[in-house]
């Protein structure tokens, strides 16, 4: 069974410590204000992965910036919820700040742990990830409408998909699509594999119908000849997929949901100090070596202020709700 991370746990455990940056505002070095000392990036997950890869070049480019070091600690464990956590219970003074997914928005559903987006001061958003709907290459459907068309007509739970485990992402974003065509959330079968890699092997071969993962995900096998992708769940295509329509433009179905990663701070951050580093990712943001990297990987661009991610987050938290309530995923 998953252990529940509370606030006292975390506390009694202590938020992580290490080093980072001061940001060369002539308002702050004036002021003699913060930053006095090292601040920290805590990253929720695994250093290699793709969470970890993009706080590495926010701090790499932060660095080249600001001529301060911005030093990254993955604080890993309970599948996203010890690192989300200790970002959460850190002082709110501006030197612990930390990368957060769209995994905050699930766990807390799942009973696994009390914090929810609402638990930080926003920062900033700087990626999110739609999903797209991968077939085999020679699957008939051609088309997303062609594909929904065959999951009507087939009995439930004939059809089989995968792209994460049980009640992942991917997982959730099958069942929205589901829903919103008006099916039972289990009428195509989910088969948990451990993420998009071995769905698309799967899908490849021949043991799946269809795969929901990120297109950046499924983009070697596609690549390869073996897959091809027939529509994003996301407002706008992305620019380097541009020839996959949206579901929107393909079904005039308007849903939309995706894996994202944003920069926040423990609540309860002062509003100056929020406003310097919302500054200090806008700069990012905008930084080429930044795009360039992003786009090197397939991984979409996003931004948000804090209001902004405040918003995106609690859009997505109310969602994320529906969906894991109808997959019977979410507890209480």
């Amino acid at each position: 069974m998953a252990q529940r991370y509370t606030r006292r746990k975390l506390l009694l455990g202590g938020a992580a410590t290490g080093a980072a940056a001061t940001l060369g505002f002539p308002y702050v070095q004036a002021q003699g204000a913060w930053p006095n000392r090292p601040v920290t990036i805590i990253c929720p997950w695994s250093a290699g992965g793709g969470t970890d890869a993009t706080a590495r070049i926010v701090a790499a480019v932060l660095e080249k910036e600001l001529k301060q070091p911005f030093n990254v600690v993955n604080r890993t464990g309970g599948s996203g919820v010890v690192g989300h956590a200790a970002i959460a219970t850190a002082q709110p003074d501006g030197y612990n700040i930390g990368i957060i997914t769209v995994e905050i928005s699930m766990m807390h559903w799942q009973g696994l742990t009390e914090f929810k987006p609402d638990s930080y001061t926003p920062l900033a958003l700087m990626n999110e990830d739609p999903p797209g709907i991968q077939v085999n290459a020679s699957s008939p459907y051609k088309t997303v409408r062609e594909l929904a068309d065959a999951i009507k007509a087939a009995a439930p739970g004939k059809m089989k998909a995968s792209g994460t485990g049980q009640g992942g992402i991917w997982h959730l974003a099958l069942v929205g699509w589901l829903t919103a065509m008006g099916l039972r959330p289990d009428h195509v079968a989910w088969v948990p594999l451990n993420g998009a890699a071995p769905a698309m092997q799967d899908l490849a071969a021949g043991g799946l119908d269809l795969v929901t993962c990120s297109v950046p995900e499924a983009r070697a096998i596609i690549e390869a000849g073996k897959a091809r992708s027939l529509a994003v769940m996301a407002a706008e295509r992305n620019p380097a997929f541009k020839d996959v329509p949206t579901l929107k433009e393909a079904m005039g179905i308007d849903y939309t949901t995706g894996a994202w990663r944003g920069f926040a701070a423990p609540k309860g951050l002062p509003a100056d100090i929020a406003n310097l580093l919302t500054a200090a990712f806008k700069k990012v943001n905008e930084a080429a070596e930044f795009r360039d990297f992003m786009a090197s990987r397939g991984f979409g661009v996003r931004w948000a202020d804090g209001p902004g991610f405040a918003k995106f987050m609690d859009d997505g938290n109310r969602a994320m709700g529906v969906a894991m309530k109808a997959a019977g995923l979410a507890k209480g």
